[in-house]
């Protein structure tokens, strides 16, 4: 997609970003400065502008400018605003913003800061800014009361609601207050923050703001999108890898009752950026159904194009033909060769990650209306500000003339940080001229997503007598992440694919990472974790591997590895610094609850596997049961996860229990293939998600504190839940899985 760079926000003074007011109904706002808000325009009751609005009858609604994608960040965000405010959560009322963009003399800022999820930022991007818009509202307050009862503002106190001032009885309500703070200038210095030691609110156990909607289907999505005059969509996209149209027919299409029009959708060349992911014909009519109805009436003749010939089997046979020749060396610590050759024990193996599907409930769609002088978008999204760069790319309109509005996402896991969607529905909108409500089918989903890359790993590791790693090296055969995107080298592919600073990097003393690069033609890009997924399957299966061909124990040989809590440099996203003591307290924690080392019977085994994934720590320890037949049973899950300071505890829960079963279910029975250039897979059917009776009642997850600091939440889970599993399997049975998914492998 678009480089985002051309939206690099300008930087704002404190005293130009937050700024007091008054609403049309008296209320004392906070926020951006925004003219039409200031004016009293009534509009601004309809939409929030604004992070905080204490009104005079002492209710409190609070902007959340984040995508919700069910990590729990729209309830998280403004946990941390009433905490510093200092109200009680029960008279909260949340609201979401949309998308706030200010074009500048000096260029581009956001209204409401950077908006947009991924790498499990949400939280941690805004944890000092969303508590310091709190406390600013709060200094106001208490200035306010000093100004009334004339006295110092530092002698006056907050209880949940009320100012308290230095004299018995001395108490104002904030809603007392609202004109006096609305009336005040905000001070360039940055208030002061609560002690962490003094919440009540934050790292307490609070539902999700909109569980209840959502439960009881009340909770819109993109999907639930409805605008008047909307006329709906879908596209016959290339069913070949970089294939497009040849001609087509429409003439059936075009009799089918509701069907307005039909024309072709033009996608990227081949090796070019995507903007859009996939040539086709779009068809548009009066509901979805008639569209899908047209376009099953369509006859295309398709140029199969340059990669016709793709197949996952010529896929794997290149990999291992790159592997036995020399690639790209981006890490060369210490002297590898030398090492090598005096150690007494040499371990190799090679595993097989596949390309997966993101496959979120809610498949992809776009409300999109462009005008001659505007566009108005409303998209599930988790960067609104790349859907306002694909807006612009299809528009040909500034960025400041598009209004992007991002409802909850009904599951993004890294698909909806591109906006191809969005470019379509406004490609559409603007040829027709129509409000257009673009959707996707389930199958769309499936045959046409920016896919998990695929790889080969060959790793290998030389020890001592004493079983001590002197040597560790991997080498990646794989699909880049980083391929078609816009000014990317190809000597930078690598980066996405292989972290430097992972275990066992300055833990062992020679370590070498190799890269090869496989260009075939699927689409790829973040997945859950992005590389983490498959490193952590592959380094952890082989630290098992490397423990029981040198007669050790997989946990002491963990702890060995990770030894006690340090600070190591991390230059990856997650640093600047990793401590692998983090993993060991991890470990030995999942370990003891799960009653390792004391022993299973015939045909059970327990797995362990721990992973440092953007800034967060996690292990689990995972006992299953194998058949003689080869019948696999999870008996029972422990998962742990240490994330600093845990600001909503269920929100961190949830995600802990989403993320094993999201990891396990993949690793069970998901693959995306290629035959004949095409993407193999349609639905569920054979894309099969794994069912709850897969899962053990005994499914325990606990969250293990730290330190003051919130780490993020949304992706640490998922990486270390494929190799305990099959940590595990080997554990049971002796039979090692190399490859995933595991599949039918058992019964072989």
């Amino acid at each position: 997609m678009s480089d985002t760079a051309s939206l690099a926000p300008v930087t704002l003074s404190r005293r130009q970003f937050l700024v007091a007011g008054t609403s049309a109904t008296g209320a004392f706002v906070l926020g951006m400065p925004l003219p039409n808000l200031l004016a009293g325009d009534d509009s601004t009751e309809r939409q929030l502008g604004f992070f905080i609005e204490v009104q005079p009858d002492g209710r409190v609604i609070i902007g959340t400018n984040q995508p919700e994608i069910g990590q729990g960040v729209r309830t998280a965000l403004p946990m941390l605003v009433a905490e510093e405010l200092d109200v009680d959560w029960d008279t909260v009322n949340i609201r979401a913003m949309p998308l706030g963009l200010i074009k500048t003399a000096d260029g581009y800022t956001w209204k409401y800061g950077g908006q947009g999820v991924g790498g499990s930022t949400g939280l941690t991007s805004n944890w000092d800014f969303m508590r310091e818009v709190g406390a600013t509202a709060r200094q106001q307050l208490i200035r306010a009361a000093a100004a009334r009862w004339n006295v110092a503002p530092d002698t006056c106190n907050t209880e949940p609601g009320y100012v308290v001032g230095p004299t018995r009885g001395a108490r104002l309500s904030y809603a007392d207050l609202v004109t006096d703070a609305a009336a005040l200038a905000v001070p360039e210095e940055r208030p002061p923050l609560k002690a962490v030691a003094e919440y009540r609110i934050v790292g307490k156990h609070h539902k999700t703001i909109d569980a209840r909607d959502i439960v009881t289907g009340k909770a819109k999505y993109g999907i639930d999108t409805r605008q008047p005059d909307m006329r709906f969509a879908v596209i016959a996209r290339s069913p070949y890898l970089n294939g497009r149209p040849h001609s087509f027919d429409d003439s059936d299409a075009r009799k089918v009752d509701g069907v307005l029009d039909v024309f072709e959708i033009e996608g990227p060349a081949p090796g070019e950026p995507y903007q859009i992911l996939a040539s086709g014909v779009a068809v548009v009519a009066t509901s979805t159904w008639a569209a899908i109805q047209g376009r099953a009436a369509l006859e295309i003749v398709w140029d199969r194009g340059p990669n016709a010939n793709d197949s996952s089997d010529a896929f794997w046979a290149e990999n291992a033909r790159l592997l036995d020749g020399k690639g790209q060396v981006v890490v060369d610590d210490g002297d590898f060769d030398a090492a090598m050759t005096g150690v007494d024990t040499v371990v190799e193996h090679r595993y097989e990650v596949p390309f997966v599907n993101h496959a979120p409930l809610e498949p992809q769609n776009c409300y999109a209306f462009v005008e001659a002088d505007r566009c108005h978008i409303i998209a599930p999204t988790q960067m609104p500000a790349g859907a306002i760069q694909s807006a612009a790319w299809a528009t040909g309109l500034e960025p400041e003339h598009i209004h992007v509005e991002f409802p909850r996402v009904g599951g993004g896991f890294g698909r909806r940080l591109t906006n191809d969607y969005v470019a379509e529905a406004a490609l559409i909108s603007k040829k027709t001229g129509w409000p257009i409500k673009l959707q996707w089918t389930r199958e769309d989903d499936v045959k046409h997503d920016f896919y998990r890359p695929a790889g080969t790993h060959e790793m290998r590791a030389g020890l001592n007598a004493r079983g001590e790693v002197l040597a560790w090296t991997q080498r990646l055969a794989s699909a880049s992440k980083y391929y078609r995107r816009p000014n990317m080298p190809d000597e930078n592919l690598w980066e996405a694919e292989l972290y430097p600073d992972d275990v066992p990097r300055n833990i062992v003393p020679n370590v070498r990472l190799e890269y090869f690069h496989n260009a075939i033609g699927v689409p790829r890009g973040s997945w859950r974790a992005p590389a983490h997924t498959a490193n952590a399957f592959v380094i952890q299966s082989f630290i098992d591997e490397v423990a029981h061909e040198t007669g050790q124990d997989p946990l002491q040989l963990r702890i060995d590895l990770y030894g006690e809590e340090r600070e190591l440099a991390y230059a990856n996203h997650g640093g600047p610094t990793f401590n692998p003591g983090r993993l060991t307290r991890l470990l030995e924690f999942v370990a003891d609850r799960i009653g390792y080392g004391t022993g299973t019977p015939d045909g059970r085994g327990i797995g362990l596997a721990s992973h440092f994934t953007f800034g967060g720590y996690a292990a689990h320890a995972i006992e299953v049961e194998v058949s003689d037949s080869g019948d696999l049973s999870i008996e029972r899950i422990v998962a742990a996860m240490d994330c600093g300071y845990a600001v909503h505890p269920n929100a961190v829960e949830a995600q802990l229990q989403g993320g094993t079963v999201d990891g396990i279910s993949t690793a069970l029975g998901l693959q995306i293939t290629v035959k004949d250039g095409q993407i193999e897979q349609s639905n569920f059917h054979d894309y099969p998600l794994a069912r709850i009776a897969t899962f053990p009642s005994r499914f325990e997850t606990h969250i293990l504190p730290y330190d003051e600091t919130p780490t993020g939440v949304g992706e640490i889970g998922v990486p270390t839940a494929a190799p305990a599993l099959t940590n595990a399997i080997f554990a049971a049975t002796g039979k090692r899985i190399r490859r995933l998914p595991i599949l039918d492998q058992l019964k072989a």
